[in-house]
């Protein structure tokens, strides 16, 4: 991986936007680039004094279309806008997400077709590397004539306005601009509009949403392997061949990598001549419901990309001569496929909780009813599970389309929004939930592998067991369990025992990778 990334000319992926965020790579502008963005900077001083009417550049904003504004106003006109749009509400975003929307927006900016100054991008750029995140509340967009809002509040800094995040600590920017001494910028014909029209408050949300259910979705392939070996079930429902005759990329890939995870696994093998016919779907569907889910996000990611590479502004400046008031800003292309990510989310976290569910009913052989030997005095495993029933309904409620949903604005010059902000939000929020959900399955089905001893999964299984046995104890009598259930929800979001699994595999030859993993691959 390159240790920069030329915005306005690289191609983005989800991967390096959090990169770049997180200061492993950096962000810079090419001399290419520069000559583009002083182009189209030059372009739209020339509309302004040649009088012609273009959208936001010498008119008002949105039903003020046809108001004409003198040259001697047009740069107030872009301050005046980001002071007017400024109406967020609600809680801080979290300061990762704002600052991938200074990532993202910079990117879109470099590509030249927005009239934006050298000196603009550059004092973004500043704001990146020195970790200057502005402060952005949650709510206030609609998805459509980009997102105005949230943008607005991402930018006032730039004019010393607003408040940032630095060093640990909430502050005005007047403060940040006196402890560094800098002054504010002052923006140019159209780039007001050229920073507030776009998509990347809801894009940065896409961006973490993509990150965040790939690993949700590798550790459900893993917890899920791990309570089919302490439920016993069977591995033949992971077979190569019946996946075959439904070739949907991500059930085959599911199916292969649950069976390279249960390779040579002695409690697979304990019960290969049982008399069982077929297990719940819950673990027999594993390839059908993770698969679906993968494909879902696969589509996600694709759209997000495409997304983050596209100029989503208005109006888009080509040359003096060539502008075109379009509907680049508007959402709905991510805000549908985050809305089916949402869904795809959830059924992950409902499948997990009705293995949960099925680990306490005391059906398998040698897995004491609630996963205790001793119950009537203890309680046992019973209530996380009514935790991971209450998280998974919220995740249900939380499913309802946002891209449904329609508010005309702006006295109807915006009648159709994608209500996209929202639909992101909650995607995040929903995946929150599964992580939990999951951490509760892993603490669970580490507790019935333990009623299975001294027989061993194989080895990439076995280390991931006895990783998480590193930090959860069998439990042998009611005890606060909260405290084990966080911990297990940590090792989820850690991603750590992905990590484990994938060193595990290399160091003892195992197949962990199949011949569908390049096409699921985050990076």
């Amino acid at each position: 991986m390159k240790n920069t990334f030329s915005c306005g000319q690289d191609r983005l992926t989800a991967s390096l936007a959090l990169a770049i965020c997180r200061g492993d790579i950096k962000g810079i502008i090419s001399p290419e680039s520069r000559k583009k963005i002083q182009a189209s900077s030059q372009a739209v001083e020339k509309i302004v004094s040649k009088g012609q009417p273009v959208y936001g550049i010498n008119t008002g904003f949105g039903p003020l279309c046809t108001t004409m504004i003198s040259p001697e106003q047009t740069k107030k006109l872009q301050e005046n806008l980001l002071k007017s749009h400024a109406v967020g509400l609600g809680e801080p975003i979290p300061i990762e997400i704002a600052k991938l929307m200074l990532v993202l927006k910079t990117h879109a900016l470099a590509q030249g077709f927005s009239g934006i100054q050298e000196s603009t991008l550059d004092r973004i750029l500043f704001f990146i590397e020195n970790n200057i995140v502005p402060v952005v509340p949650k709510q206030g967009s609609v998805g459509a004539s980009g997102d105005l809002a949230p943008l607005s509040h991402l930018f006032l800094p730039l004019i010393g306005l607003g408040k940032v995040h630095f060093k640990g600590e909430i502050i005005s920017t007047a403060k940040l601009f006196q402890q560094l001494d800098l002054e504010p910028i002052h923006l140019g014909p159209k780039e007001g509009l050229a920073l507030i029209n776009g998509t990347q408050f809801i894009a940065a949300f896409g961006v973490m949403v993509v990150d965040r259910f790939y690993n949700i979705l590798a550790h459900a392939d893993i917890t899920g392997a791990m309570m089919l070996e302490g439920l016993l079930g069977s591995t033949k429902p992971f077979s190569a061949d019946l996946h075959q005759l439904r070739p949907y990329a991500g059930n085959q890939h599911v199916a292969q990598s649950i069976l390279n995870l249960l390779h040579e696994s002695e409690i697979v093998h304990s019960h290969a001549a049982c008399a069982r016919v077929q297990d719940p779907y819950s673990l027999r569907c594993m390839p059908q419901v993770h698969g679906a889910s993968r494909n879902a996000w696969l589509h996600l990611k694709q759209m997000i990309e495409t997304e983050i590479n596209s100029v989503t502004d208005n109006p888009v400046v080509f040359d003096e001569n060539h502008t075109i008031s379009g509907g680049n800003f508007h959402g709905q292309p991510i805000a549908m496929p985050l809305d089916y990510a949402c869904l795809a989310a959830s059924e992950i976290g409902n499948i997990s909780d009705r293995r949960i569910y099925l680990s306490l009913e005391g059906d398998t052989p040698g897995v004491p009813k609630l996963l205790l030997k001793e119950t009537g005095l203890n309680s046992g495993f019973m209530i996380p599970q009514y935790s991971t029933a209450a998280l998974a309904s919220e995740n249900k409620g939380l499913c309802f389309p946002s891209s449904a949903d329609s508010i005309p604005t702006s006295l109807g010059q915006e009648d159709h929004v994608s209500m996209g902000s929202i639909g992101a939000r909650k995607a995040l929020q929903v995946i929150e939930n599964v992580e939990k959900i999951l951490g509760v399955e892993l603490f669970c089905a580490a507790q019935a592998v333990d009623f299975h001893a001294p027989l061993k999964s194989g080895k990439i299984m076995t280390a991931l067991y006895e990783h998480v046995r590193t930090k959860i104890h069998h439990v042998t009598e009611d005890q606060i369990m909260y405290e084990d259930m966080e911990i297990a929800i940590d090792i989820i979001r850690s991603g750590e025992l992905l990590t484990l699994a994938k060193e595990v595999a290399a160091r003892e030859g195992l197949e962990l990778e199949t011949k569908w993993s390049e096409e699921f691959d985050w990076y």
